[in-house]
């Protein structure tokens, strides 16, 4: 019996979020609307997600002892995570600057702070969280180096996913673990490199063939791509006006590593991650947006 759905490993950030016209270029200074403050990271936005949802949940992360920390734990407990595992100190709470255009795409800046002291040690001093936890999930807003850690400490039977975002060049026994390896264009194309091809059904080829046990590639309005080594298989996503798309990416790797881990298929827990990525990019902001369950089967 675990005492978690899902653990995640990952970052927490304070996302200062200003709306634009249209994103400056090289240069340029435009105005924008009023600035607001929103808890986010990767990490913590999974987490939060997951919850929502009603998986048994809980965060191993670092912020500082500062009012975004504060900010950040608050959130943590209200959607019903366990925040045990975020420890405090080390450097200020890492910091989004996000702007968002009418169209609801989003540009990102992140200040890593305090996310960039997670270390190798705090997982190793964290065994029993891993121990109790029947998926853990990653991202790359944490170091590398920490990430690998995680990979070594999992316990016999834990699933292990990984968005690695931002992207860069993975080792061999990270990319191992990953089940499954979620990827946008982006990131595909980025760890693929040169020799990335045209296609989703490319990317997920070529993501497999470096070692990992499944790959899902996010295809935003679209949906996303599956690939388990026995073929692919396109999923389909639901229609909506999208406001703003900050977070649903982790929206969709939190339901998605939690279907997985309750027993459904790959294809299957992506269909319904698609489904929650598109609830939440009808709402503002990240944390705010995450749907309940029943907002999804209504969806």
């Amino acid at each position: 019996m675990y005492d978690y759905d899902l653990l995640v490993v990952g970052s927490a950030n304070a996302d200062l979020v200003i709306g634009v016209e249209r994103r400056p270029a090289a240069g340029e200074t435009v105005l924008g609307g009023d600035l607001s403050t929103h808890p986010g990271g990767k990490g913590a936005n999974q987490a939060v997600a997951a919850a929502r949802l009603g998986a048994r949940t809980a965060l191993l992360a670092r912020v500082g002892e500062d009012g975004h920390g504060r900010l950040l734990l608050d959130s943590l407990r209200s959607a019903g995570v366990d925040p045990s595992g975020v420890l405090e100190g080390g450097a200020p709470t890492g910091v989004a600057l996000i702007t968002v255009d009418p169209s609801g795409d989003n540009s990102i800046v992140v200040s890593p702070g305090a996310n960039a002291r997670l270390t190798p040690v705090d997982v190793r001093e964290s065994a029993a969280l891993l121990r109790a936890a029947r998926v853990v999930s990653a991202q790359l807003e944490i170091p590398l180096e920490t990430v690998a850690e995680v990979v070594r400490n999992l316990p016999p039977g834990t699933r292990f996913v990984l968005n690695p975002s931002p992207p860069r060049p993975l080792p061999a026994e990270v990319l191992a673990a990953c089940d499954p390896l979620i990827v946008n264009e982006h990131e595909a194309r980025v760890i693929l490199g040169a020799d990335a091809g045209a296609e989703p059904a490319d990317w997920a080829r070529g993501l497999l063939a470096m070692g990992p046990r499944s790959v899902v590639v996010t295809l935003g309005a679209e949906g996303a791509l599956v690939h388990d080594g026995s073929g692919a298989a396109r999923v389909a996503s639901v229609k909506v006006d999208a406001v703003d798309t900050t977070g649903a990416g982790d929206a969709f790797t939190a339901a998605l590593a939690w279907k997985l881990g309750a027993g459904a298929a790959l294809a299957e827990a992506a269909g319904y991650a698609a489904r929650v990525g598109a609830a939440a990019v009808t709402r503002a902001g990240a944390q705010e947006s995450y749907p309940t369950a029943g907002e999804v089967e209504q969806l």
